[in-house]
């Protein structure tokens, strides 16, 4: 069994634009990665890709074959991906939870807080094996910072999920913090694989710093107004009982009306303004 999220029911003051400019960027360069062939696809991991033993082990790459320092690999490995399901999980994530935790601390300050996300998540990889001649690439060390963060901020948030049974499915709405401590605690369980050096190339030890300094960064980058644990904000409504397709395509129509209102009511100033998510955020 396992749980896919679709949407949460959280609102925002503001338009995630660093969210969305993440979310392009890494886009467009997973695309130009399809359009290279197998071989300079295959180099430019371990160009841009962030490679322990290169950054830490002083190994290095042909002089003709370096683009960008070493040391900024650990920036420039999280733009690009290994697949679709790697993409599309990572983009998944970031567009239903990232909007709120830019919301709770500025746009300036989110794109720190998900590139010092991402280097911690990186380097406890690398700690694993320094000497590791394979390149990490992917977004998820700096997602998993920001599940950190909105698990810190919005425990009580209901987010509907895809409940998937062998060949079954439900729709229900669970509360962010069995969705998400549940995402970590399956990292945890599989961090001895990463150890092993069985992990079928998924970076746990990753997902595990990535998660940690996003809890821990949260209360030092939000803005001072906004509480932790959902404090004094009323309880969220939830419930484990299945919901069905049609109920939640309903859902999903009126939430995406909603936020194109909202959009095209964002160019005339308002102090009241709100804004709120489409239907997979």
């Amino acid at each position: 069994m396992f749980f896919l999220p679709l949407f949460d029911d959280n609102s925002t003051s503001s338009r995630p634009i660093t969210v969305w400019m993440v979310m392009v960027a890494c886009i467009m360069i997973f695309f130009w990665q399809q359009s290279l062939d197998d071989v300079p696809a295959r180099l430019v991991l371990y160009q841009l890709g962030f490679v322990p033993a290169i950054v830490f082990q002083g190994d290095t790459l042909p002089t003709r074959l370096i683009l960008v320092p070493a040391w900024t690999t650990i920036i420039t490995s999280m733009f690009l991906h290994g697949g679709w399901l790697h993409l599309g999980g990572n983009m998944l994530y970031l567009w239903i939870f990232g909007d709120n935790v830019e919301d709770s601390m500025g746009r300036i300050r989110f794109i720190l807080f998900y590139l010092l996300c991402g280097i911690a998540a990186a380097s406890a990889q690398a700690v694993i094996n320094p000497s590791s001649s394979i390149p990490m690439v992917g977004a998820s060390g700096g997602i998993a910072g920001v599940l950190g963060a909105y698990l810190i901020l919005h425990p009580k948030a209901a987010v509907r999920c895809m409940v998937v049974i062998i060949v079954f499915f439900r729709f229900v709405n669970l509360p962010a913090w069995l969705v998400l401590g549940g995402w970590i605690g399956l990292q945890f369980a599989a961090a001895p694989q990463a150890f092993q050096g069985t992990g079928g190339g998924i970076a746990y030890m990753a997902h595990i710093g990535g998660f940690v300094a996003g809890v821990a960064l949260i209360p030092f980058f939000k803005k001072r107004h906004i509480s932790l644990f959902d404090r004094g904000q009323p309880p969220k409504t939830w419930s484990g009982q299945p919901i069905s397709f049609s109920e939640v395509k309903q859902e999903a129509r009126k939430r995406f009306r909603r936020s194109a209102q909202q959009t095209a009511r964002s160019s005339v100033p308002s102090s009241n303004q709100k804004s709120s998510k489409g239907p997979w955020g």
